[in-house]
Formats: C-alpha cells, structure tokens, sequence
C-alpha cells in the first residue's frame, strides 16, 4: 500500500516542479516584456513656479487686460482739461463782397480776431477725472482678475496633466501585471490547472487595458494642447514634462481665508470700482444742473481814419430743458449705482460661496488622501501580492485575482484624482484671496 501511493505520488510531484519551473521562466519572461514597455524615462520636469511665470510674460489674454488699463491711465488727465478755445477770424466789408472793401471810406468796416472758451460749471472737471480714475481701477482690478484665472488655469491643467501623467504609469504598471497573470494563466491551462475561459478573461483585460492607454494619451495630448494655449506657445512646441506634487497644506483658519478674501480677492475690488464708477456718474449727472460759461475776446481793426474795436463777450449755458434732459440723467444715473451697488453685493456674496466650497473640498480631499495613503493603497498592494500568491497554487479563481489587480488600479487612479483635485481647491483659493504670484 505505501509502495503504491509513493509510485502514485512521484508522477505529481514531478509535474508540480514542472508547473513551478514554467511559472519562474514566465516569471522571467514578463519582467522582460514589462521593462520594454515602460514609457522612456523623462527629463527634468518643468517647475510650476516657471511656467505661471512665463504665462504672465507672455500670455495673450493678460497683455490684453495690461494694456487696457494702461491706456484708460490716460483718460483722467484728459477730461480734467479744460476744453479746446475757439480762435476766430472776422471780416467785415462795406459796399461790395470784394475784401476790404469800405476800408477807408466806412466806419462799419473791419477786419477782426478773437478767441473763446468754453468753461464748464464748478466741480465738473474734477467730477469727471475722478469717474475716469474710477474706470482706470476698474481696469487694473480687470487685470488682476484676468492675471490670477491665468495662474489658476495654468495650475489647474498642470495638475490635471499630472494626474494623466501618473495613470498613464499606473495603466503600465496594471498592463505588466496582467502580461505576467495572463502568462500564469495559460501555463496553468496547458497543465489542465486553469480554464480556458480564464485565458480569454485575461486577453479580454488586456485588450481592455490597451484602450485605456489610448484614451489616456488622448486627454494626455488635448491638456497639453491648452497648457501650451495658455502660455502663448505655439502648439508644434514640444510637450511639457510635468513633474511630481506633493499634498499642500495651508496653515490658515477659514475665517482668515474669508477675511484675505474680503480685503484682497480682485473680483471684488473690480466690483467695488465699478460702484466708485457708478457713484461718480451720479454726481456729474446732479452737475449738469449748474450751467456752463463761455468767455471771448476779439480785437477789430477798422479803417485808418477810425478808432479800433475791443469786445469781450461773457457766456452761460442754461439748462432750460433740464425736465427731459438733466433730470432723467439724474434717474438713470440713480438706477445704474443702484445695480452696480447689487451687483457688488452679488459678487461678495459669490466670492464668499465659492472659497467656502473650496475649503470644503480641500478639507475632505485632505482627510481622503489620508485614507488613500495610510489604508487603501497599502491593503490594495497587500490583496494583490497575497492573490497573486494563492492563485499560483490553486486556492483562489481567475476571476478573484483579475478583481485584486483591477482594484489596485482603481485606488490608485482615485488617490491620485483625489490629489490632482486637492491642489486644485487650493489653486482656486489662492486665486480668490488674491495671492500675488
């Protein structure tokens, strides 16, 4: 009996050493295939810090906004100005259209020159300089607004670009090991171990996988098209390396953000220019009462026999119809520093809602990474290399091992987006409060 079960034993332990030696050449062959289809090891990654930098220097759209503002800086000098003078010159004959007719035989003859001004009423210039100077804050608040969706947008992509960046070696890392569970799989067919529906499940997740890396390039490529809009690149430029981040830790209370954000967001302060804008409109409207003068002075040279002419002439403008014009103005300029006064309002009020989502979100992205990494990530890696190790010698199904490494790549691919998300948050809060670049 013992003779019959050791010559019944040798058989099997022949082919489980035959099974274990097919499995380490596998072993061998896939770590091969895997470092040739590694991605290329890139160079030195660009640094944030420069590319926000080179966007701010050369960024279309903030050019744009500079230069505005630049000119409207040159708006308040001219309308503090006095108006053009008038210079005229007169001639008047006697007798004949012909000139100088009547020069020595008529008394009515002249030939004359004079100069007017036009005087606008008390307080108009200076009113209408400081709506001026209003418009040209407005402006540079525009800029600055202009400057941080910049920034933000540069950021924004960037960490988007990283999070490709880190799935597509995520996505490599899960191809590798599917090669090698497909590799083991087919040799554990050959040896009557597996099925051959597990065969097919794997080149079904192989395949899968492939799509995956496509898409991934996609988005890849379409991030790196409008980071290099963004910068003023052109897009046959090469592309950008991105380099690797670190969660960011913002060492201020919620209502210090709120209070920066109140004193410093440059939305709001473009809001607040415009209310000063609107309430400048409102005093020259009530102005307009008040009537504009005219002053002039002509000299008229007669004829050598008669005396020279001197005039001065003194001028108002008066608001007659001030019932259809003056007042109306009056009411419209009231309505419009009414809106502008709601807007501003509605625009606190935003700024206020959209920090607080943000605080929201990177509250719980903090709390989530923490998560990621000291829970999820590491019972992940440990699921996988105990399934991988039980699948091996039988005690786990195909369909468990392929889930292991799937799930793998799921927490990876959610820590990393958690990631990506929680430096957005706080791209998106810095924008808000206004933190110079």
């Amino acid at each position: 009996m013992n003779s019959c079960n050791r010559c019944g034993g040798t058989p099997r332990n022949h082919w489980e050493g035959l099974i274990w030696l097919l499995l380490v050449f596998s072993m061998i062959f896939s770590s091969i295939a895997s470092a040739k289809a590694d991605p290329p090891i890139r160079s030195a990654p660009a640094i944030l810090d420069e590319l926000i930098q080179e966007a701010l220097a050369h960024s279309p759209m903030i050019m744009s906004a500079r230069k505005h503002w630049q000119a409207l800086t040159k708006v308040p000098l001219q309308v503090s100005t006095l108006p053009d003078p008038m210079v005229g010159l007169q001639q008047l004959t006697v007798g004949s259209p012909q000139p100088f007719s009547g020069y020595e035989t008529s008394d009515f003859y002249y030939t004359g020159v004079g100069i007017s001004q036009d005087i606008p009423g008390p307080g108009k210039l200076g009113l209408r300089a400081r709506q001026a100077e209003k418009e040209a804050e407005a402006a540079r608040a525009a800029y600055l607004v202009q400057q941080r969706q910049v920034i933000e947008q540069v950021r924004e992509t960037y960490f988007n670009l990283f999070y490709l960046r880190k799935m597509l070696d995520s996505l490599h890392g899960t191809q590798s090991e599917l090669n090698r569970v497909a590799q083991t799989t087919e040799v554990q067919y050959h040896v009557a171990m597996a099925q051959q529906q597990d065969v097919l499940k794997a080149q079904l997740a192989q395949t899968d996988i492939l799509k995956d890396l496509e898409m991934n390039d996609e988005e890849f490529q379409q991030g790196q098209v409008s980071l290099k809009a963004i910068l003023g690149r052109e897009q046959e430029s090469p592309n950008i390396e991105i380099g690797d981040i670190r969660p960011t830790i913002i060492a201020v209370s919620d209502s210090q953000l709120r209070q920066l954000a109140l004193a410093k967001s440059p939305t709001l302060q473009q809001a607040n220019a415009m209310e000063g804008q609107s309430d400048a409109a409102l005093a020259i409207a009530k102005h307009d009462y008040v009537p504009d003068f005219n002053v002039g002075y002509a000299y008229q040279k007669t004829g050598p026999e008669f005396r020279d002419y001197y005039m001065l002439t003194l001028g108002m403008k008066v608001p007659l119809y001030f019932w259809r014009k003056q007042t109306p103005a009056v009411e419209q300029a009231a309505l419009e520093k009414e809106s502008t006064s709601a807007d501003s309002y509605a625009t606190r009020l935003s700024v206020l809602s959209d920090l607080q989502n943000q605080i929201i979100a990177l509250r719980t992205t903090s709390r989530v990474l923490k998560l990621y990494s000291d829970g999820l990530i590491p019972q992940a890696e440990e699921t996988l290399i105990s399934g991988t190790a039980a699948y091996r010698v039988g005690k786990i199904d195909f369909q468990t091992l392929l889930s292991a490494v799937i799930d793998m790549l799921r927490v990876k691919q959610e820590y990393f987006r958690t990631l990506a998300d929680h430096e957005i948050a706080i791209a998106k809060i810095r924008q808000t409060i206004g933190e110079r670049p």
